[in-house]
């Protein structure tokens, strides 16, 4: 990062920024919005990432103009969130996300002179969670309504300058992770901003500064307040950007854990249980994955992260009910999944896929070799043979049913399946929306 100059204001900066990492579908949406005499600028983790070095995959661009505004001067555009109202730009699979600048929610009306009065409103539940958010401000005040200092940078693409109100770049140079503002007020806002700490802490190498560290684990019940649904992607998020064992650690430490994946968390707890060493397992070849350009799917690890959950009940329904092991486990697996749920929303595509990886550990440690092709043929064969590696490294003693299945395989050639069909722990099993299906005409 080499900083060619400040002006006199102290707010703006000359940055060299190599331009061939930045989307030009996202300068085209800022030089399209500056000729129609609105203020805009790409701001956010881009902007962090690029100065870093790194080669940002989003790039999301702040403005003046109101929702409403900017869908009319982008007719591929739609509006999208009740919460806080952003505006999705598309251009074709790439989607460029606008949003207006935000002002304060709690400054009284009269302080409010730079609000667009136009469709805003803002409600906060008793523990201080925003429930919405469409409060419209100026450049200034939408830096204070960020998370951390170093997401509050701006970049003008056209005039090549850094707009820094917060000192974020000085806490990039640093390596510092800095709330702005009161953090007991910051995280009470929006309490994900907990988990994006722990992320932006892992995934940066940065250090939490002691006024977004001290009350972390303090504010962790808030996660309660989270919608369940909201909280898989952050998980997701949290484990995929290749330091999920550290990550993992991290929320543990932090007592946030057990908020998000119960079972896990209290197999992170006992350090000395099989259960530990299995998901730690399964972190260490997650990391390595994504280290070695490979996918990852979310149905893998859920699947690992229940799993403790699954045998403790399956035990339980054996032991006193008397059921028959198969029976059992696909009991347990329900009840796993539907608790889960209350934490985080799996969605129901990813429910099937670890249902399914569940269901052939008893099939693979049957180990039949007459029925060893139509076990092999099945779509999520490879992520249940990953998995019952992980297990056996993570040393449960299975009877050396990897290397048992690892010899079917040298003759057995696959059937063809389309990468959204294939099942294995290096899939496409998307995490992404589908495309409707065209209803068939009657």
């Amino acid at each position: 990062m080499t900083i060619d100059s400040a002006p006199d204001d102290g707010f703006w900066f000359d940055i060299d920024i190599d331009h061939d990492d930045i989307s030009a579908n996202a300068v085209s949406v800022i030089r399209h919005l500056q000729n129609h005499n609105f203020d805009a600028l790409l701001v956010g983790g881009a902007i962090r990432d690029l100065l870093l070095g790194g080669k940002p995959k989003d790039f999301d661009v702040a403005t003046d103009a109101t929702p409403e505004q900017v869908r009319q001067l982008f007719k591929n555009s739609r509006i999208v969130g009740r919460r806080f109202k952003i505006v999705h730009v598309l251009f074709g699979r790439e989607v460029i996300e606008v949003t207006t600048f935000r002002d304060s929610h709690d400054k009284k009306e009269g302080d409010q002179k730079n609000r667009k009065q136009a469709s805003q409103t803002s409600r906060q539940s008793s523990k201080g969670l925003l429930l919405r958010d469409n409060v419209y401000g100026d450049l200034e005040s939408d830096a204070f309504r960020r998370d951390f200092s170093v997401n509050a940078l701006y970049y003008d693409p056209l005039c090549k300058q850094v707009l820094d109100f917060m000192g974020g770049l000085d806490d990039l140079e640093k390596q510092r992770l800095s709330i702005i503002g009161n953090a007991d007020a910051r995280y009470a806002e929006d309490p994900v901003r907990l988990l994006r700490a722990v992320r932006f802490e892992q995934k940066l190498g940065f250090t939490l500064d002691k006024n977004s560290l001290d009350c972390l684990d303090s504010h962790a019940y808030l996660l309660k307040e989270i919608p369940p649904a909201r909280l898989f992607d952050e998980v997701v998020k949290l484990l995929a950007h290749g330091r999920a064992l550290a990550t993992l650690q991290a929320l543990s430490k932090y007592k946030l854990l057990r908020y998000l994946v119960p079972a896990a968390a209290y197999a992170m707890e006992d350090e000395t249980s099989f259960s530990h060493s299995f998901i730690k397992q399964v972190c260490i070849n997650t990391d390595e994955r994504i280290a070695a350009g490979k996918r990852i799917t979310p149905a893998f690890l859920f699947a690992a992260f229940l799993w403790p959950a699954l045998l403790h009940q399956k035990k339980k329904l054996i032991d006193f009910e008397n059921r028959h092991p198969y029976d059992a486990q696909m009991i347990a697996a329900r009840q796993a999944i539907e608790t889960q749920n209350t934490y985080t929303a799996i969605p129901r595509r990813f429910q099937g896929a670890i249902e399914e990886i569940w269901s052939l550990q008893y099939r693979l440690q049957k180990m039949e070799e007459k029925k060893s092709h139509a076990v092999m043929a099945h779509p999520r064969f490879r992520a249940a043979y990953d998995f019952v590696l992980m297990r056996e490294q993570a040393g449960e003693n299975l009877n050396g049913c990897g290397a048992f299945w690892t010899e079917q395989q040298k003759d057995f050639v696959p059937p063809e399946r389309s990468p959204r069909e294939y099942g294995g722990h290096d899939n496409r099993n998307d995490y992404s929306p589908r495309r409707n299906r065209r209803p068939r005409r009657r």
